[in-house]
């Protein structure tokens, strides 16, 4: 399981490819780009997964694990009830409460990506966690959790935390 994630937005395609290279080796992306339609979705997943894999890294697709599968994705992304099993995939599950924590223990997700920690670009305003309520979260969680929302490498190290996420972090 990677310790540091890269999650897609179409805010920062351009510069995707640049964080991708730039991502210590084994790092993982997660890509969403929900607003592409269809098809545009799938080809520019193809083309950001190759670029990860050519750096050692996990490519993840936020959907169902349908479409994970199909894919050929490393894992799948986002609400817990879709993370269903088979093939093996790596199952990252969303939590922003202490019941979608109990979600992810009772799907057994592989990890999961608490967040917001603290305030983002990308939700401004939007309410946080917060480090004391993050790290209480965290200890009801089964699986690791990947901490995500204002991240980025010294955020991280403040809060002592190895595993997390950001969006625009590895864009800058």
């Amino acid at each position: 399981m990677p310790d540091i994630w890269l999650v897609s937005d179409p805010r920062i395609d351009e510069s995707l490819a640049r964080a991708l290279a730039r991502l210590p080796r084994g790092s993982g992306l997660i890509f969403r780009h929900y607003v592409l339609p269809a098809r545009a979705r799938c080809a520019r997943f193809r083309v950001l997964a190759g670029i990860a894999r050519r750096h050692g890294h996990r490519a993840v697709w936020s959907g169902t694990a349908r479409e994970a599968r199909r894919m050929g994705a490393d894992g799948v992304y986002g609400d817990p009830r879709r993370l269903a099993t088979g093939p093996r995939l790596l199952r990252l599950a969303t939590a922003h409460s202490l019941r979608e924590i109990g979600r992810a223990n009772r799907h057994r997700a592989d990890a999961v990506l608490l967040s917001p920690v603290f305030a983002t670009r990308s939700h401004p305003g939007a309410k946080t966690l917060g480090a004391a309520r993050f790290r209480l979260l965290a200890a009801r969680s089964r699986p690791p959790v990947i901490a995500l929302g204002g991240m980025n490498g010294a955020r991280a190290r403040r809060l002592g935390w190895t595993k997390w996420a950001a969006i625009q972090a590895f864009s800058d």
